[in-house]
């Protein structure tokens, strides 16, 4: 029987002290500031961290391009990475059995959340929806790895949704969305009762917005009479609204999203009102009017995609909350979210409490919550807590 050939000698990558601290603190990334040595390490490689006396610190992937040089993988030797990625994948999908309840669509990976730097993969119903995100999880290897694991769950198709400014980033070729398994791109999806269209190709990132599942279902528990979901993309909050409000709204600035939100509100047998219009010009014009309500939801978009635009997050926080107030009836219930991990829990809380003194409200919070559990928080990587959602009893 010939010998086992020996397995070849990954590349050593050194970090500065401040580097090592970090991956000792428990974080898992090291920016390329802190890289001090990694000449000559081709773009996506396993290569093994070793602070500056080169003590080992772990096995990671690295990247020529991000300002995230090195995304940890293992705090120990990796000798066989297809079967590595083989087991998380399992254990994530394990973790999902155990968390996850009332839903047919939830995150089957989420990145350095499930120990997988870089892939991103969602299951809507019978089909699933992947992100390549970085130089490793790019490679032929990897990918046939991802897929041939994924294929466990039986979908009838596996479609990778491309972000085009990532992959510039990450100084990866250009890539199309599209099929990698199976012929079909659309089905019908179901969350805590209430039922959504999908296609894999059309909307944002991979699809629906899976980390609110657990909040659409804690609104519905608190919104009453008349209601108005703002940003209501595809309809997620509104038609978990129409299950218990007397009337609902939903505002969104695209049509295409809203199109589908009335092709889902019609799927459930609900009539509810879209208006496509600017949430803050619809807000000010409202609250200017008089009108009121019993019930709003707010869920914009990211408002900080960076530490330096975070003033301004929290001066839009602050206007969409204040006009919101402003339109409450006594006991209403405001639910208001934020999904930019740059604004703190603290920072969000700071800016609902100073809208409702300037409007003279009084507010008590029912529940402040965070992402759905499919979406996992690692406590020692912050940037995996990112959703904001909380829920408030306004009184005057």
């Amino acid at each position: 029987m010939p010998a086992k050939s020996p397995t070849p000698e990954l590349p050593r990558v050194l970090v500065s002290r401040r580097g090592a601290e970090r991956l000792k603190g428990g974080h898992v990334w090291i920016y390329r500031s802190d890289v001090i040595s990694a000449e000559g390490i081709a773009p996506g490689s396993l290569v093994k961290v070793a602070d500056e006396r080169g003590k080992f610190l772990g096995t990671a992937f690295y990247s020529s391009a991000s300002q995230i040089a090195i995304r940890l993988l293992s705090r120990q030797p990796v000798e066989d990475l297809d079967s590595l990625l083989r087991r998380r994948i399992q254990g994530a999908i394990a973790y999902r059995e155990r968390v996850v309840r009332d839903t047919d669509a939830y995150r089957l990976i989420f990145s350095e959340a499930d120990f997988l730097p870089g892939l991103i993969v969602d299951r809507y119903n019978d089909l699933l929806s992947l992100q390549v995100l970085t130089q490793a999880m790019d490679a032929q290897s990897v990918r046939a790895t991802i897929t041939s694991e994924l294929n466990f769950l039986k979908p009838t198709g596996i479609v990778e949704r491309v972000d085009p400014k990532i992959r510039e980033l990450e100084q990866l070729p250009a890539r199309s969305s599209g099929v990698l398994q199976g012929e079909r791109t659309s089905t019908i999806f179901s969350m805590n009762g209430v039922k959504f269209h999908f296609d894999a190709l059309e909307g944002q990132k991979t699809g629906a917005f899976l980390d609110q599942r657990e909040n659409y279902a804690a609104a519905a528990q608190y919104a009453h009479g008349d209601a108005l979901d703002v940003f209501c993309y595809q309809g997620g909050f509104a038609l978990h609204l129409a299950q218990q409000c007397s009337k609902v709204t939903g505002v969104d600035s695209s049509r295409p999203a809203l199109e589908v939100a009335d092709r889902n509100a019609a799927l459930n047998g609900r009539e509810i009102e879209w208006i496509e219009a600017n949430a803050f010009d619809l807000l000010r014009d409202y609250a200017a009017a008089g009108q009121q309500y019993d019930s709003i939801v707010l869920d914009p978009p990211a408002f900080a995609k960076s530490k330096k635009n975070l003033d301004t997050a929290l001066r839009g926080y602050k206007e969409l909350n204040l006009r919101a107030l402003k339109m409450l009836r006594p006991g209403g219930i405001l639910v208001t979210c934020s999904c930019s991990y740059h604004v703190s829990q603290a920072d969000f809380l700071a800016v609902i409490a100073e809208a409702g003194q300037d409007v003279h409200r009084n507010l008590r919070i029912l529940e402040s919550r965070t992402q759905a559990k499919d979406h996992p928080i690692v406590l020692t990587v912050p940037e995996t807590a990112y959703l904001k959602c909380v829920i408030v009893h306004v009184s005057h």
